[in-house]
């Protein structure tokens, strides 16, 4: 009797030579259209599983295409996807059969070539990798977050986010923020969902349309906009920090940022699509583009030109970061969008 044997693609981290890893990264990004900083993720915690359940053929197009934009990958022997014994020996999970990587058709990323067979946008992710499984689809417009929550966790979830749950999931509403959550007009209460009598699965729908990071914390420290933070585990604290008056006034943004800290899982959306700069040194952001940066990064509001410039030339307050770290931006502003949006309002003809 015949089995139809199952076929997996992972990426070991490696890199083909004359390749950059910042370019690699890119060219990962464009081939499986996922987002830079979701490439940025799979190349830091490789080797990691980014297609399965292939056919022979197919996975061999996917390990040749990542091969001419630089990236080294493995096929390997994956379970059977047919349950029907086979004439010699039953395949098991973990009886990998190792290829070694064809070699560079050019020593520079190159896009695909026309019929290549492009892998979906989807990653799946390996299980030794830490923290909850998830699944993020609708980027980058509008991004859907599932997560799949062991027996006995608890995912901490913002309010009104929650769009789907199994029947085992038990949620408990809990104050959070306090009055600087208040006082920037979010929600002081925060959900969390515990999956009781076996795993459990939900499916979370942030507010604003617009793309979804993740960020697998390890000691580290996040500051959010103070309506960015969708999901955490519960190993990661989030609480309000305050900005200051200056900061805080002239930016035309909160005074409030939200602090994450910890070990574990934390989700984070935009409005529009996420950007994710490394920044060493100085550099300029729009206050109202700003989504996310890591701690150790100084930053100070200042006008971008003169007073005629800050009154005339429709740009504002900008934030000057100093340091070495990570800012996420986004591709659209909340209020050049109003400011967008304002003359095209119904008014009343009062006459």
């Amino acid at each position: 009797m015949m089995s139809t044997t199952a076929y997996q693609v992972t990426v070991t981290g490696e890199l083909n030579p004359g390749v950059t890893r910042e370019s690699a990264v890119e060219a990962f990004a464009k081939l499986f259209k996922v987002a830079p900083e979701t490439a940025e993720q799979i190349f830091s915690r490789a080797p990691m599983v980014v297609k399965k359940g292939l056919d022979e053929s197919t996975a061999d197009k996917i390990q040749m295409a990542l091969s001419r934009i630089g990236v080294q990958s493995q096929v390997g022997m994956s379970e059977a996807s047919s349950p029907a014994p086979v004439a010699e020996e039953e395949l098991k999970p973990g009886n990998e059969i190792t290829r070694p990587v064809p070699p560079p058709l050019e020593p520079v990323p190159q896009p695909a070539p026309p019929g290549t067979v492009e892998p979906e946008a989807t990653i799946d992710q390996g299980e030794e990798q830490p923290g909850f499984k998830f699944k993020i689809e609708g980027r980058p417009d509008f991004a859907f977050l599932t997560v799949k929550v062991p027996g006995g966790k608890t995912l901490r979830v913002e309010a009104s986010a929650m769009a789907t749950m199994d029947t085992n999931m038990v949620m408990k509403t809990k104050a959070k923020g306090g009055l600087g959550r208040f006082l920037t007009s979010e929600s002081i209460f925060i959900n969390e969902f515990t999956a009781q009598n076996g795993p459990g699965e939900i499916g979370i729908a942030p507010a604003s349309p617009g793309d979804l990071a993740h960020v697998f914390l390890r000691g580290e420290t996040i500051f959010l906009q103070n309506s960015a933070f969708v999901a955490s585990d519960m190993g990661v604290t989030v609480e309000t920090k305050w900005q200051g008056l200056t900061k805080g006034f002239f930016s035309g943004e909160s005074l409030f940022l939200i602090r994450c800290s910890g070990d574990g899982d934390l989700w984070f959306n935009t409005y529009g699509g996420m950007i994710m700069l490394d920044v060493d040194g100085d550099y300029v952001v729009d206050t109202g583009n700003i989504v996310a940066f890591t701690e150790g990064l100084e930053y100070s509001i200042t006008k971008v030109g003169g007073y005629k410039s800050l009154f005339f030339s429709g740009e504002g307050f900008v934030c000057r970061f100093s340091g070495k770290g990570k800012v996420w931006i986004q591709t659209r502003s909340v209020q050049a969008f109003t400011g967008w949006v304002y003359p095209f309002r119904p008014v009343q003809n009062k006459g």
